[in-house]
């Protein structure tokens, strides 16, 4: 077998390997992006609608490890988005004396 041959069957193995991981996590991988996005919208939304600050300052407030989390604001609706890439979203509306709630 030659040393291309090799590399080929070993990059091979280790996308299989990668593959098996994430579908063997996928489950808990979804569990955790969907509490970083319901979190994210609704910590996101009080800052915004309840505080009333802008939301290029909003975005400061997103804890260390949420890089994934993705926020929108929909102004119109007074609600934030939060979404994490193929895995999950959420939406906090905002009601006057309830202040922000995750849709359910």
């Amino acid at each position: 077998m030659s040393g291309r041959s090799r590399w080929i069957y070993a990059g091979a193995a280790a996308a299989t390997a990668v593959i098996l991981l994430f579908a063997w996590n996928f489950s808990a991988l979804r569990a955790h992006a969907q509490v970083g996005a319901a979190f994210g919208a609704r910590i996101t939304c009080s800052c915004r609608y309840v505080e009333g600050r802008s939301m290029d300052s909003c975005r400061g407030d997103k804890e260390p490890g949420m890089w994934a989390v993705s926020l929108k604001d929909l102004p119109e609706s007074q609600s934030v988005s939060a979404a994490v890439p193929l895995l999950a979203s959420r939406t906090a509306h905002y009601r006057a004396g309830w202040g922000c709630l995750l849709e359910p």
